[in-house]
């Protein structure tokens, strides 16, 4: 069976599909270390905040040990998708060189070996496709995390600014 005149659309799908997705995951991981970035600035500036809290309450030290945890968390979950979207850029460029191999593989007639790496190639490209996945819900788990934190935040600084007489009324 002749793969590529049976249909045009293989060789680009085997070499474009891989390209775009490692396109993807180049995108993604690039937006993923700018969010490690900000989240390791956060944790840094609430255990600055902890270090210098003299004359702070206890329910100050809790809530700020506690977006302390949330920060730690946040990190976890960005460096496991930032390793996910890093897998999916290695097994993306797996998939496009193991597919430039058994085209030529195919073009000169060996086809049991061309099934091979055909077979490979799609192994590679499916981790690649998983890692996105992966890497993506991770990446909506500590957004989660994310909106936790600053949610906690946000009700103790209302009910302190209450707790003061101040108005807390957004106009």
């Amino acid at each position: 069976m002749d793969l590529i005149g049976n249909n045009p659309f293989a060789v680009l799908t085997f070499i474009a599909a891989p390209a775009i997705l490692t396109n993807a995951s180049s995108v993604s991981a690039l937006a993923t270390s700018n969010r490690l970035a900000r989240a390791t600035e956060r944790a840094r500036s609430i255990s600055t905040q902890l270090e210098n809290r003299t004359g702070k309450s206890s329910e100050w030290v809790e809530l700020h040990i506690r977006l302390l945890k949330y920060a730690e968390k946040r990190l976890a979950f960005i460096v496991k998708s930032l390793t996910a979207f890093y897998f999916s850029l290695g097994s993306f460029a797996a998939a496009s060189l193991i597919s430039v191999f058994g085209t030529g593989l195919f073009s000169v007639q060996f086809h049991v070996l061309g099934y091979a790496l055909l077979s490979l190639a799609m192994i590679a490209g499916l981790g690649g496709v998983a890692g996105l996945v992966y890497g993506s819900w991770l990446l909506v788990v500590e957004t989660r995390y994310t909106l936790r934190s600053l949610s906690e935040e946000t009700s103790f600084i209302v009910r302190h600014h209450q707790a003061m007489g101040q108005s807390t009324e957004v106009k």
